[in-house]
């Protein structure tokens, strides 16, 4: 597996992680462990998973299924969506961090994000109360999800900003448009992209087809390779309860797309759901 570096001093990732947010959606702790073995098995080193998913059910079956494992992956976890709205407080944050430590079953979280900014907290409180846990050794990375240009330097100033997640794929390209992405690369940051593959319906996907076909590659792979192409700073993290689709998703990091395919695929975009 292909690695690249989670921030501009943060460690050396697969070049795609493992979205667990999908775990969450079967009721088999079996089916769920054995698709993190196998990303495991298939090198991937990066797992993706928040406190809100499953209400807590998907940090725990993360941590136990990452037993035994721990040394050699990267965890992410968030913090500031709640069931109904959204507490980027101080208070809520020193809380949730100790919850999701102990369901995860680990002394430190690696890299740790804001999965909302909160519209009735200053951005630079609840920034500055996620720093206060890099120093007391609980996370070590910061990161922000769904956040502007301007959002992401208002915190950068205060503690480096390691990560930005969003919504990003072939259907999705806003972070393009507002220039999320170009900030994280000038400013050192992993641009990581949430539904790779799209959330809709799969329509008009003849572009991508052709794409694939040139590079034996099926349409996912070449979905999730032109998500790849846009940095080598952007880490997606696709989503699968199928082992059978996390090694089709694994596959696209061998697909190295031309100008040419850039360009095709320039106006792609239908939608393809989220495996």
């Amino acid at each position: 597996m292909k690695t690249r570096q989670l921030g501009a001093d943060g460690p050396h990732v697969s070049a795609i992680g493992l979205g667990c947010l999908a775990l969450s959606w079967t009721d088999d702790d079996d089916v769920a462990r054995a698709v993190i073995h196998s990303a495991l098995d298939h090198g991937i080193t990066f797992f993706d998973t928040a406190d809100v998913y499953g209400s807590g059910r998907n940090e725990e079956l993360l941590g136990r299924a990452l037993r035994g494992h721990r040394a050699e992956v990267t965890l992410a976890s968030k913090a500031g969506l709640v069931d109904g709205g959204v507490d980027g407080s101080p208070d809520h944050i020193g809380t949730a961090i100790d919850a999701s430590l102990y369901r995860l079953g680990s002394d430190v979280v690696d890299l740790y994000y804001l999965h909302r900014v909160d519209p009735a907290v200053p951005l630079a409180e609840s920034w500055g109360a996620l720093a206060s846990l890099v120093e007391k050794g609980k996370v070590r990375h910061l990161g922000l999800s769904e956040v502007t240009p301007e959002q992401a330097a208002e915190a950068h100033a205060i503690h480096p900003v390691s990560a930005v997640q969003s919504e990003f794929s072939l259907w999705h390209r806003a972070p393009l448009e507002t220039g999320v992405i170009e900030w994280c690369r000038a400013n050192g940051a992993a641009f990581v992209p949430f539904a790779p593959l799209g959330r809709g319906s799969v329509n008009s996907l003849q572009p991508l087809r052709a794409v694939a076909e040139r590079h034996r590659a099926t349409p996912v792979q070449a979905a999730i390779a032109w998500v790849l192409a846009q940095g080598d700073h952007v880490i997606p993290v696709p989503g699968t309860t199928k082992r059978r689709y996390l090694q089709d998703n694994v596959a696209a990091t061998r697909v190295a797309l031309t100008a040419d395919d850039l360009d095709d695929l320039a106006l792609t975009g239908a939608g393809v759901a989220e495996r």
